[in-house]
């Protein structure tokens, strides 16, 4: 294997400008949900109390479960449950899927526990599933010991980057986002009837929001994850004890909204080099996109390293594109190779799909 040839495209350098923002929380993340960039920061990595925002955590689990559809009797956990509730009484019959509208737009922490026993059998495997899923996300300063967030007894604690990691992991689930953008739902049970009312006030005072989760107790104070989408921008914002969360959250989001824009920066469409030593076609599989502000499109850099090899088939891996910005990489994946003259079979699809 010969390496060689080193293709530098340099997209956009001009100092940055510095926009100041003052928060009421204790605690803030603003973060892009696509790519993951932070946007706004205020003491994101301090482990404090999360309070019912925990309940994301519990309601991606009983999504990602498969088992929506499924009828769940109330079991004697719900006998334990007090602060806020449906109301759902021992013996009574509902779907998961209607639980996890009452955990998420009324906060039932009757809910909680009765998905947590079902999903996960008990209460505590539940909440090891939580922490398992916490590490798999990257949440590393996250430790789950209840499915809904009350902290008299058990405590959660998680930072506001964490739950941003959390609310972008969700928010790529249709399901989810279709939840928590729901503003009135009506359940009948085997018992009785519920109307219930999305608590996350932002979701109607403020037009780009398209979702969240509300939090509260006397120890974490106000909690708040919401997500809001405009011109491309996926962003969710989370505040830790945040006296005036509705006002920060829209001021998070008019600020990206304001100063970034979300820009194509490899399109598969588009993505061509011209190369002696591979006549076939150069390919990458996908788009990246990422938020930038005007002046730091000069610092964007595209870095394509290929790699000669002395065999190659149609699918092989040839190199590797890195986005950089401002020296540091932001993105990278790797860059294949199409045989003009080769038929594709089913097995060389299958091939070039898995490589």
């Amino acid at each position: 294997m010969k390496k060689g040839l080193i293709i530098l495209m340099v997209l956009f350098m001009l100092p940055i400008n510095v926009y100041a923002m003052t928060v009421s929380s204790r605690s803030a993340c603003l973060m892009d949900t696509e790519s993951g960039r932070v946007l706004f920061a205020k003491d994101k990595d301090n482990p404090r109390l999360i309070a019912s925002i925990t309940k994301i955590m519990t309601a991606i689990l009983a999504i990602e479960s498969g088992r929506l559809d499924e009828v769940v009797t109330v079991g004697e956990e719900v006998l334990t449950m007090y602060g806020s509730n449906i109301y759902i009484e021992l013996g009574e019959k509902m779907t998961l899927l209607d639980l996890v509208y009452g955990l998420m737009l009324r906060s039932g922490n009757d809910a909680a526990i009765v998905i947590s026993v079902f999903v996960g059998g008990t209460e505590e495997k539940f909440v090891e599933m939580m922490n398992q899923k916490a590490a798999s996300i990257g949440m590393r300063n996250t430790v789950f010991h209840n499915p809904h967030g009350l902290d008299e007894v058990t405590q959660n604690k998680s930072t506001a980057y964490d739950m941003a990691l959390l609310s972008s992991y969700a928010s790529k689930n249709e399901t989810y986002m279709e939840i928590i953008g729901t503003k009135k739902y009506s359940v009948q049970s085997d018992r009785k009837s519920y109307l219930w009312y999305n608590r996350n006030k932002l979701l109607g005072s403020y037009r780009y929001c398209t979702g969240g989760k509300t939090g509260y107790t006397p120890k974490a104070g106000r909690t708040l994850v919401t997500n809001a989408s405009r011109d491309g921008l996926n962003l969710t914002a989370v505040t830790l004890n945040d006296g005036n969360e509705y006002q920060t959250h829209e001021e998070l989001y008019e600020y990206a909204f304001s100063q970034y824009k979300n820009y194509k920066i490899l399109d598969t469409k588009k993505f061509k080099i011209d190369d002696a030593y591979y006549p076939d076609k150069i390919y990458i599989k996908q788009n990246f996109s990422y938020p930038l502000i005007l002046e730091e499109k000069e610092l964007v850099k595209v870095e394509i390293k290929l790699k000669k090899l002395n065999q190659y088939q149609d699918g092989d891996v040839v190199g590797l594109v890195t986005v950089k910005l401002n020296g540091e990489e932001i993105h990278h994946q790797k860059v294949y190779v199409q045989m003009k003259n080769e038929k594709k079979g089913l097995f060389s699809w299958i091939r070039s799909w898995f490589s």
